[in-house]
């Protein structure tokens, strides 16, 4: 079974504004409702791609409810640990020419609640797959992935880790299977600014040397990079297509990744060019992509 941790879900409230005058009343053109959190995306994807996954992490109040109603009428399993009080957060996604986000911070975690949460991933299993993925509310310790991993370092399971800077870095020593880095966040660690492909390909191949078995780092409009479980570098040119929403693609990039890997018998190039047609297709949809937009840029790679 493949499971994605998603600590800290929310609602995702989009609203489409012409303009925005501070200090008056602004009315809205368009308004969308999206539930999800990267690990949540991660798993949405999964299914639309006709792979299982069971969603863990935290939920609170009325926004957690609509959360855990919504994935099962995607059929996804939910297992998530229901907090006593406050409520999942909730996202703003302004959209007016550019994009401005205001993300909510969520509801705390007591360590009782973060103790059920181990004991849960104390249960999983040999042959298992666990993505971790996203930020990590303020209540939680800020090694949080590098303490899962321990737990089940002694385990024969995948694992992927889509997260910032030392969240990241962290986890290295315990050998995921994929980390998956954007070009800001891998810069970030670095600490320099990568203008060509092969400044990105080099610091991946670093990243490698660290611990990771292998580095996926997703660019948006820039060439994708990808350094394999062999050590093989591939570099694919981005997909064509009207940029509509930057928000869930490097989520749907690493699910397509995960799906291509199942689907393939761990095809490398098969998984690298359906996740990069997984993330392509989200960006130039209006909210996450559908099978058939997925598909229809990964044939493209064939054609």
């Amino acid at each position: 079974m493949i499971y994605t941790v998603t600590l800290n879900p929310s609602v995702d409230y989009v609203i489409h504004i012409d303009k925005i005058t501070a200090g008056v009343v602004n009315r809205t053109e368009k308004e969308e409702l999206y539930f999800g959190g990267k690990g949540i995306n991660v798993s949405l994807i999964l299914a639309e791609l006709g792979i299982e996954s069971t969603a863990l992490g935290f939920t609170a109040g009325f926004t957690g409810e609509a959360i855990e109603n919504y994935l099962k009428t995607q059929g996804i399993q939910t297992d998530f640990i229901r907090l006593d009080n406050g409520f999942s957060r909730i996202n703003v996604k302004i959209k007016s020419g550019e994009e401005t986000e205001i993300n909510g911070r969520g509801a705390d975690i007591s360590e009782n609640k973060l103790n059920e949460f181990f004991s849960k991933i104390d249960t999983l299993s040999d042959g298992d797959t666990l993505v971790l993925s996203g930020s990590v509310p303020k209540s939680l310790p800020d090694n949080i992935y590098e303490c899962i991993l321990k737990r089940i370092s002694n385990k024969n399971m995948r694992t992927f880790v889509d997260a910032e800077k030392n969240l990241l870095i962290d986890t290295l020593k315990y050998k995921p299977f994929l980390i998956k880095p954007n070009q800001a966040e891998i810069e970030d660690i670095f600490g320099k600014k990568l203008e060509k492909t092969t400044d990105i390909l080099e610091c991946a191949v670093q990243l490698k040397a660290m611990g990771a078995v292998s580095v996926l780092v997703s660019r948006a409009g820039d060439e994708a990079v990808f350094v394999d479980a062999d050590g093989e570098s591939h570099i694919l040119r981005p997909c064509t297509g009207e940029l509509k929403n930057s928000v869930g693609a490097g989520d749907s990039m690493l699910a397509g990744f995960i799906a291509g890997c199942q689907l393939s018998n761990d095809d490398y190039d098969y998984a690298f060019k359906l996740g990069l047609s997984a993330g392509s297709a989200t960006a130039f949809s209006d909210g996450l992509a559908k099978k058939d937009d997925i598909f229809k840029l990964f044939n493209s790679f064939y054609s």
